[in-house]
């Protein structure tokens, strides 16, 4: 069975100030959604399945979804508020999204497959999904519980136009995920990359540290998982409305409690984003390099 690509296209972009989902960024109108599903489709998954918001709903299946019909099978579904565990009520300052783990719980009746967890907003390339994808060919059967991160140095992740977060990877010998730390405003300045501490001091990385971009691979035993653990956070964070149901965070619990095994992915992949507005032009330049270099046709999808 091929594995099924889930892309979290629910985000707010308040940094990007716009939509960063359905930015045109390619030679023909194409966004990194694009780019991605085109790689996840030549390295051999067989559905796609966004997770998208109600007020986007009708510009998303035309800019996105209209011209991906016959390359690839297309499901979506939606990440809304009010989308809470039975008992709970949405509070009338809640204007926030609930996280990366419920996006992903908004998916359970769409997907019974393995299956990878990406941003619509970052390109991840090509390599990784590859790297995905022969994980998912070696799984056996009863492995249900043994999952995937695909992970970039943190030099190759940085913004030139203002800090960033990123989930800090901490991995065994044998390339199984130990922890992720959410570390914020992350920069490189002339003396190295560094993150301030929680007393404000600098903390420096080496160049080649793990970070987690938020390329998972997942089994459908994820969801259960998934709505045990968010009933709980519901219950505790309910009135704080800057709350947010991570996917690292349920990872930590599961490696922790010795659930599950995550297997670090490492990717020769050129990663960059668009955190920033100012990042727009440093992207369109990239992916005009990479089909002029023949990684990519100039129109995906003619």
């Amino acid at each position: 069975m091929k594995p099924t690509l889930l892309v979290l296209a629910a985000g707010m972009g308040s940094r990007y100030g716009g939509l960063k989902q359905l930015d045109k960024l390619g030679p023909n109108g194409e966004t990194i959604i694009d780019f991605s599903i085109y790689d996840a489709i030549r390295a051999g998954f067989g559905k796609i399945v966004f997770v998208i918001r109600k007020d986007i709903e009708e510009e998303f299946k035309e800019v996105v979804i209209s011209r991906l019909s016959g390359n690839v099978e297309v499901d979506y579904c939606l990440q809304e508020l009010e989308y809470l565990p039975e008992g709970f009520k949405l509070p009338a300052e809640r204007t926030k999204p609930w996280g990366t783990g419920h996006a992903i719980l908004m998916a359970a009746d769409k997907i019974h497959e393995p299956f990878g967890v990406i941003n619509a907003d970052d390109f991840y390339g090509a390599d990784a999904f590859k790297v995905l994808a022969e994980f998912f060919a070696t799984l056996k059967t009863g492995n249900e519980n043994v999952y995937s991160m695909v992970g970039y140095d943190v030099a190759n992740t940085l913004s030139d136009f203002g800090s960033v977060s990123r989930g800090v990877c901490l991995e065994n010998d044998e390339n199984y995920l130990l922890s992720v730390t959410e570390r914020s405003q992350i920069e490189r300045s002339h003396s190295g990359i560094a993150y301030k501490d929680e007393t404000d001091d600098l903390v420096f990385l080496i160049p080649q540290t793990i970070v987690s971009m938020n390329f998972w691979g997942f089994t459908p035993q994820i969801f259960k998982q998934l709505s045990d653990r968010f009933a709980g956070f519901v219950e505790k964070n309910i009135q704080n409305p800057k709350s947010e149901f991570f996917i690292p965070s349920v990872v930590n619990e599961l490696i922790e409690s010795k659930e599950t095994s995550v297997k670090v992915l490492h990717s020769s992949a050129r990663w960059f984003g668009v955190t920033y507005r100012e990042d727009r032009e440093l992207a369109v330049s990239k992916i005009k390099q990479l089909v002029e270099e023949g990684i990519y046709p100039e129109n995906l999808w003619k």
